[in-house]
């Protein structure tokens, strides 16, 4: 089914995408400057947890590559660098699914707002299952970046497969909408089944049993807690400003509660111009921290069993006594009476 291409131009994407490029071009001995040229970003960008990039800003990294690598398979390579944990909070989610199909339908629902360079769609019949992809960066088969973004998709696909079904995850066949390329011989090495090229549609066929497998760690109530936060805070479009990206930062990474003096080496500005932009939104890094802590505390509260000890350690506290004074200074009440029934 047809789906309205993305606003190219928006910069609300994680950067783990690009950071994989150069960091696969680098191991060619090409520069990460020559990689990000024309993209708008510097190397500190890529090495901080609130940088977000457009799909623009993807496509000029990813043409790039295509001209300055002599590697055929670098687009294979970059996106095997993408595991699951690049996702942030979605792939605590993924990992939480109470089911594997639950992980998929998580995975195909929210792959946009993941910032994913294709479109997946899932199926399946008795025997098997199927991934079919159609990129978002360009519509042309015969576009340069219609093939490398494919190979980079079904790359990062597999990759996450693998990271939430076991390692042994294989495919049966890959099919491609697109012609051989020139260096088509390195398909089957990258993927290790049949390749099929010039086929309707971009998929990926496994044996559907692995669906039916149990999940590694389910958890349906911290899934039910990680997706609920993602479309509260991450899946919508929060006003600009250096509190919104504090906040986010510190939602990706929940347990982690930087120094103000960390988060500003994160957002690669002196720790100075951090306090005086914060200033200037009237409010402090201790209130974004608090706030942050506050809304983690309600979620674990009221959609988890865990005790008060258990998220006094999610939430950095020394222990639950600590965590009970905060959360009655944030909110005038106790833990008790967020508690599920």
């Amino acid at each position: 089914m047809y789906r309205p291409s993305p606003n190219l131009v928006q910069r609300v994407y994680a950067a783990h995408r690009i950071a994989a490029v150069v960091a696969v071009l680098r191991e060619e001995g090409i520069s990460a400057s020559q990689a990000l040229s024309g993209a708008g970003l510097r190397v500190s960008d890529l090495k901080s947890g609130v940088t977000r990039v457009s799909y623009q800003q993807v496509e000029t990294v990813f043409r790039n590559a295509i001209q300055l690598s002599k590697d055929p398979a670098i687009a294979f390579r970059a996106g095997q660098q993408i595991h699951i944990m690049a996702y942030g909070l979605y792939g605590y989610a993924l990992l939480s699914s109470p089911t594997r199909a639950e992980s998929i339908d998580f995975t195909t629902k929210y792959s946009r707002v993941l910032g994913a360079i294709a479109d997946v769609v899932f199926s399946r019949d008795e025997d098997t299952a199927i991934f079919a992809l159609e990129p978002l960066l360009s519509r042309n088969h015969n576009d340069d970046i219609y093939r490398f973004a494919m190979e980079f998709a079904f790359a990062a696909l597999l990759t996450l497969c693998r990271d939430l079904f076991g390692g042994s995850f294989d495919i049966l066949r890959l099919r491609a909408a697109y012609p051989a390329p020139a260096h088509s011989r390195i398909y089957k090495r990258m993927v290790q089944c049949p390749v099929l090229f010039d086929q309707p549609r971009n998929e990926l066929e496994f044996n559907a049993g692995w669906i039916d497998h149990p999940m590694v760690r389910p958890d349906p109530t911290t899934n039910v807690m990680a997706a609920e936060m993602c479309e509260r805070f991450l899946g919508r479009n929060q006003h600009g400003g250096v509190a919104a990206d504090i906040r986010r930062a510190l939602l990706e990474h929940p347990g982690r509660f930087p120094s103000i003096e960390e988060m500003a080496s994160e957002l690669s500005i002196h720790p100075r111009t951090l306090r005086r932009r914060l200033e200037a939104e009237q409010v402090t890094y201790r209130d974004v921290v608090a706030e942050v802590r506050m809304k983690l505390a309600v979620e674990y509260l009221r959609n988890t069993r865990m005790t008060n000890e258990e998220i006094a350690a999610r939430l950095d506290y020394s222990d639950a006594a600590n965590f009970r004074h905060a959360f009655a200074r944030w909110t005038g009440r106790s833990p008790s009476d967020f508690r599920i029934s």
